[in-house]
Formats: structure tokens, sequence, C-alpha cells
């Protein structure tokens, strides 16, 4: 069996998890009389210190919820470098929402002057600026956290100048793990936030959209626009009950396993490891080795039994999460050193 480093959504429901499923109160949720989607949408109002929150099936379909509920088509959206919003879920805030991206910052994270210095408005010819979007933990960053002070200014100054501001969250729960701050801490600042139940969280589907009632009014209605109503879900939502109770304090494994594997591979001739954005559970790596690819190099691992993630010509991904254990850090590490050796 091959020692999947791809990403944390490989993650697979455990027993106990499955269990939980199994036996889940369900209801009609089109009706709101799902009783475990209602539970899990209360367990995350309060978890992330928000009024209201609102079950959704992807992560995708969250961040789009909220980029519809905060704006309208033809006005423009401030995002960080490599955004997920803007790199991973297929144009759809320009195709779907009708927003104009603009991306600020490095790295994927920013600080208030980069968006008072990208922000448009106060012109007809321009698309005007009413949402500003950040990623914490940021996925293309390396999984790096964004710094809460910046968040904060921005989140503050945001208000000010009439911007909504969105947090999305996928990660969250390993922003806090490792900062040791609570999600609601982190998220105070935001007027909404999206979080993956389907990544570190171990479930096989889901995300919640999260901020006060008048906006989850506006997203569950562009949920159902989008198709995303469901019916007896509560099957999927138990799943999330169970990671919410049980799967976020592991969560440091996780961080402990990526740190591990990033010291051993910043060792390695022909790898470069940037220890100092290793934040949580994510090993970000360059192939420096002469005549080597990271698709080349990818290829190589997977004949050998260890899957990684190509991001570029150079530079290759490798996530930890549940299911992957310290010995199988230490085995993937044997296996990158007889890989370079080839």
């Amino acid at each position: 069996m091959s020692i999947d480093l791809r990403s944390d959504t490989v993650t697979l429901p455990t027993p106990e998890m499955r269990e939980v499923m199994a036996r889940a109160e369900v209801g009609d949720d089109g009706y709101g009389e799902d009783p475990s989607i209602n539970r899990l949408q209360e367990m995350s109002a309060a978890l992330t210190g928000k009024e209201d929150a609102l079950f959704v099936a992807s992560g995708t379909m969250a961040n789009l919820v909220s980029i519809m509920s905060h704006t309208r088509p033809s006005d423009s959206i401030i995002l960080g470098e490599k955004a997920h919003s803007w790199l991973y879920e297929s144009g759809s805030p320009c195709a779907v929402a009708g927003v104009l991206p603009i991306i600020v910052g490095q790295g994927g994270t920013f600080t208030w002057k980069d968006v008072e210095d990208s922000a448009l408005g106060g012109n007809v010819h321009l698309a005007p600026t009413t949402l500003v979007m950040m990623e914490n933990t940021h996925n293309a960053g390396g999984g790096v956290i964004f710094p809460q002070p910046d968040l904060e200014e921005i989140c503050r100054n945001a208000k000010f100048w009439g911007f909504k501001t969105h947090l999305d969250g996928a990660r969250i729960f390993n922003a806090a793990v490792a900062t040791a701050t609570s999600v609601a801490e982190l998220v105070a600042p935001a007027d909404s936030l999206s979080f993956c139940l389907s990544k570190g969280l171990g479930c096989p589907a889901g995300s919640l959209v999260c901020g006060d009632k008048e906006f989850i009014g506006r997203a569950r209605r562009y949920r159902e626009l989008l198709g995303g109503g469901m019916r007896q879900a509560g099957i999927l939502a138990a799943a999330g009950i169970y990671a919410l109770d049980h799967n976020v304090g592991r969560l440091q494994e996780d961080h402990d396993n990526a740190r591990l594997l990033a010291e051993k591979l910043s060792g390695l001739p022909g790898l470069s490891v940037d220890l100092a954005k290793v934040h949580t559970n994510m090993v970000f790596v360059e192939v420096t080795k002469p005549g080597r690819t990271a698709l080349d190099y990818a290829g190589r691992l997977k004949a050998k039994g260890l899957l990684v993630n190509p991001m570029g010509k150079s530079r290759f991904r490798a996530v930890t999460h549940l299911g992957i254990e310290r010995r199988d850090i230490l085995k993937a590490a044997e296996i990158f050193a007889a890989a370079l050796s080839e």
C-alpha cells in the first residue's frame, strides 16, 4: 500500500465515524428538518463565534456562496497571491459570481497597505471593490498561517471603508491548533468564514459557511441556486459532528509529522525545504538536483510506493493527515533518499 502524501483530502472515515454516520438521525433539510444538520450548524456557529452557519457540499461551494452573498456582479474582490478561490475553484468567482479578482501580497498573505493600494472605486469606469478575502492556513503558500495582527488590521479598516471580509478557513482548525488559539478568536474580525470537514478533520464531504443571520440567509438562497440543497444529508453531518468532537486535537500529530518530514528532507542533497514556512501539515519541496523535475521525481517516488503532488516544474507538496503515522514519515524519508540516488 502506498504512503499517500498528496493531500489531506485523501483521508478516510474511521470505523468510529462510519458508525455514527450509520446511526445518524435524518430528516428533510429542504424543510430545515434534518436534526443532524441542524446540530452541526449550531455547533459550527458556536465554535466560530458567529450567529449562524450553513452546511454546504464543498469548500468551493462555501467560498462561492460567500462571495455571491457579499457582492454583486461587476464588483471586484481582493485575494492573496495564489488564493484557493483564484487558483483552484475553476474560475467560479468570475464565471458564476461575476466578480473581478485583484491579487495582492506574496505567498498568500498580505497587509492592509496592499489592500489600500489595490482597491478600486470612486469612478464609474472601475469595478468597485466590495470584498476582501483571506485564507488561513494558506494552501499554495505552504500551509502558512495568516498573521493575526494583519488580519485584524485588514478587517478593522475594511469595515471603516465599507468592504466586507471573508476568511477562507478551509484549514482554520490547523491554524488554531498550531497557535494554541481558539477558532473563535482567529475568525472574530472577519464578517464571514468557511471551513472544510473533508481535509484534516477526516470527513468524506462537506464544509460550513458561518456569519450573521442575514448573511447566512443570503448564502442559503445561493446554495440552492447552485444546486447545493440537500435532503437527508444528516448522514454527512453526523461525520462532521464526530470530527469536531474527536479529530481537532489530533491535528497536532499532523503538524509534528510534517516538521519531522521537512527536517529529514532538508538534509538531503538535491532537495530544498524552507523550514521557516512549515507552519502546519504541509511541506513544500524544491527539487534542486540538476536534470530533475518535480514531475519526474514524483514518478520515481510513486514507483517506490510514495505519492506526492507536483506543484510546478521544480516544486512538489507533501501533506500529512489522519492515517499517516510517524513510521510512515520515516519510511517516506528513506524513499526520498533512494529516489534521489538513482
